[in-house]
């Protein structure tokens, strides 16, 4: 019996192992297959961001098909330490490199580009210094960019419908990859050496709410789309209002004109704001065609873009502006462009007079008062020269508007009470045609202010009538500026008439030394006080005062710049000595500068799907040195550099390399018409402008100012580029590309011609 018993124990134990072992086996693939049918958990990367496994998995997946997009570029910006870094706490370096991150820059090699209609988020990768954790899902909204699906279902950008290369750009291979030129932009230096136009700058806020990745099928995302313009169509409304179509909200401000208690001096044309910056949309003139290519258009525009007839009408034997059919007709004439030879022989005639002004060479950025249509300026640039034309919005309809539809270079302002809103000591010529501004009246205040913009050794060119004509109020008027003129130290180099126009030409030349000044027998006008600082200009008023020729090594206007085209690349002399805008020496942070904006415009913005043979006018909203605009000389187009008024006043470096701008505060609208430029490009600039007035107001702004089909490039904390995405997208703007690297946001974007519908 006991071995029986010991027999039928042994035999109990192994089953129990085995029903043990077999219950454990089932429990542990239970809970496998529990674990693997639950979503993966986000992983957290160390900036606090989270990304999906299966995101992470399509960046290693893109880095080995892309390997050289990670790796470091050889011919980054220059990226030599910072030895004054430690004195400020906000300082950056150019590289973008902050107390917070470093943001990646990236390169391209010829045999990894892409085609120009980039707008595929997964081809959009930064460089080696980011790794794929640090990468965040890109949330594109419109469906006219592509998605990951462009992708997958094999159709190219062009069988999407989405913009092509330029016939004179080249196509890259579409097999190879490209990325993302996005970089965390500098904040200026809070330095002493650098004013500024405000009186008091608010500090630039820089704590930013965490950015959360989205995820969703197409289907979603469309939907999601939808609904945001539904929603957000309904908060946009018309302006409908008479003149909306042509509404300039600081110059058309009625309510403040008329309680003026003077208009005596122009106050009537100057800027008187509304206390908050309208947000309305403005309409589209009726039968609104796109605007006519550069060079065409300085010859032709369509009438029904700017339907006006006073000028052809009230100048219709001085050739300014004829209208034939559809179209208005740009001879060439002027006031002063006599007979069949127009703007073209009177430059020719001015250069004859004086050949030491070198057009394109010597003489590059000059200011055209009282331009009329522009026709001066808009033939100046076959000689290389740029022209800031500005003339009033008053009963000369249109005439600015009239410019800028042609492609030149204009702003609507006036010489009342207020100073230009330009530095001093920065154009290298005026120019004034018959411009009948009462220069000689009231201490010559008018004749001062241009004195004050003229850089030293520069030229004013005057063919207005008492130049030639004799009868008795043009002849006291000559007498009048003649003293004038002496008594101002400026030297009457030439006065002459064409014999070919009859056109009669005086040309003064302002000093370039105090001496003449200091050897004056009488002083007046008088000397400006000292604490009167010649670079204020934004609602500045104007003085009946001298400003003192700079003499100092390390300022603006002590020295002409290079010739013509080596001053755009040149670092200005004055500035090498300075500390620059981003905390390195001034000449070494100007050449990096230089260099970073070639590399953005050649390797991202240049294959946005941008038509860049329809891009005529274009401003940079926020320019601190001019690089981006220096990166474009190369393009038939001109670019307005605005320096804000709060920031660090760069402008005169901006003058100096040959190129033009303008002060201003974008919580207030820009002194142009709407419909004028074909670009608008934003830099990082919405941080500090949020501070004092609604994004909202600003893209309402831009939209005022841009061109059905013109683009906006916003480069912004990502936070700032999701507010823009669905202001925008509730205006129906195209998204065309949108990336986000960790809090930092590139978003390409074009208009369309919808209009919210009025409300009756």
């Amino acid at each position: 019996m006991a071995v029986g018993r010991q027999f039928r124990n042994d035999k109990r134990m192994p089953s129990f192992y085995v029903m043990a072992t077999i219950a454990v086996f089932v429990a542990l693939c239970l809970l496998g297959m529990w674990m693997l049918s639950s979503p993966p958990a986000d992983e957290v990367v160390s900036d606090g961001e989270s990304i999906p496994v299966n995101e992470k998995q399509k960046v290693q997946e893109k880095k080995e098909s892309y390997p050289q997009q990670f790796e470091e570029s050889p011919g980054n910006v220059d990226q030599e330490t910072d030895t004054n870094s430690n004195e400020n706490p906000d300082s950056q370096d150019i590289l973008g490199k902050t107390d917070e991150n470093k943001q990646p820059e990236s390169d391209s090699t010829e045999e990894n580009k892409e085609p120009s209609s980039i707008t595929d988020k997964e081809k959009l990768e930064p460089e080696a210094d980011v790794d794929k954790e640090d990468l965040e899902p890109v949330k594109n909204p419109d469906k006219s960019a592509s998605s990951t699906t462009d992708q997958e279902d094999g159709k190219t950008p062009k069988e999407k419908g989405q913009d092509t290369p330029s016939e004179n750009e080249s196509e890259p291979d579409e097999s190879s990859g490209t990325q993302s030129e996005l970089r965390t932009e500098e904040k200026e230096v809070p330095n002493n050496n650098w004013q500024t136009q405000a009186s008091e700058s608010k500090e630039e806020k820089e704590k930013i709410e965490e950015k959360k990745g989205s995820e969703g099928t197409d289907s979603k995302e469309e939907a999601k789309i939808e609904d945001t313009r539904k929603r957000g169509s309904d908060e946009w409304v018309l302006c409908d209002f008479e003149g909306a179509a042509d509404y300039i909200p600081c110059l058309d401000n009625k309510e403040a004109i008329r309680s003026l208690p003077s208009t005596s001096h122009y106050e009537h044309r100057e800027r008187h704001c509304p206390a908050s910056p309208p947000t309305c949309v403005v309409p589209l003139p009726k039968d609104y065609h796109t605007p006519m290519p550069w060079p065409k258009s300085r010859d032709e525009i369509w009438f029904s873009n700017v339907p006006y007839l006073g000028l052809a009408s009230y100048k219709k034997d001085q050739n300014w502006v004829k209208k034939s059919g559809d179209k208005l007709i740009f001879p060439g004439g002027g006031t002063q462009f006599k007979r069949e030879h127009g703007a073209v022989r009177y430059i020719e005639f001015i250069q004859e007079t004086i050949p030491d002004l070198s057009w394109g060479n010597q003489t590059r950025v000059i200011l055209d008062v009282g331009c009329g249509v522009a026709s001066f300026g808009g033939y100046l640039f076959d000689k290389d020269v740029l022209a800031m034309s500005f003339a009033p919005k008053d009963e000369h309809e249109a005439q600015i508007q009239f410019a800028l539809e042609r492609g030149i270079p204009a702003i609507s302002a006036v010489m009342g009470t207020q100073r230009l809103v330009f530095p001093s000591n920065v154009f290298d010529a005026v120019h004034c045609a018959r411009c009948r501004v009462p220069w000689h009246i009231e201490g010559g205040k008018l004749l001062l202010e241009l004195n004050r913009v003229l850089r030293p050794g520069g030229y004013f060119l005057w063919s207005a009538t008492p130049v030639y004509w004799k009868d008795d109020e043009d002849v006291q008027i000559w007498k009048d500026m003649a003293s004038l003129t002496a008594a101002m130290c400026w030297e009457l180099v030439a006065k002459t008439t064409d014999p070919i126009t009859g056109v009669g030409l005086a040309v003064f030349q302002k000093p370039s030394k105090n001496s003449c000044y200091e050897n004056r027998k009488q002083s007046s006008p008088p000397l400006c006080d000292s604490n009167d600082k010649p670079d204020a200009a934004w609602y500045t008023p104007m003085t009946t005062c001298l400003h003192k020729i700079p003499q100092e090594e390390g300022s603006h206007g002590v020295k002409w710049p290079q010739e013509w085209p080596l001053r755009l690349t040149a670092a200005p002399t004055w500035l090498e000595k300075e500390k620059g805008v981003y905390g390195k020496q001034g000449g070494a942070d100007f050449r990096a500068d230089t260099e970073y904006w070639q590399h953005i415009v050649s390797k991202s913005y240049l294959n946005l799907g941008i038509e860049w043979s329809r891009i005529r006018n274009v401003m940079d909203m926020r320019a601190v040195y001019g690089g981006f605009a220096a990166a474009l000389a190369s393009k038939q187009l001109w670019v307005m550099n605005v320096v804000p008024f709060d920031a660090a006043d760069t402008l005169p470096i901006i003058f100096d390399r040959g190129l033009f701008g303008i002060y201003h505060d974008w919580c207030e609208s820009f002194s142009s018409y709407p419909r004028t430029y074909d670009l608008l490009h934003v830099n990082h600039l919405l941080d500090k402008v949020k501070n004092r007035c609604s994004i909202k107001a600003v893209i309402a702004e831009m939209d005022r100012l841009l061109r059905p089909e013109g683009w906006a490039i916003f480069r912004e904390k990502a936070q700032n580029i999701e507010e823009v995405e669905t202001l925008v997208v509730a205006l129906h703007w195209d998204v065309r590309m949108t990336y986000t690297s960790k809090d930092e946001g590139l978003l390409a974007v074009q208009k369309t011609r919808w209009r919210p519908q009025a409300i009756s």
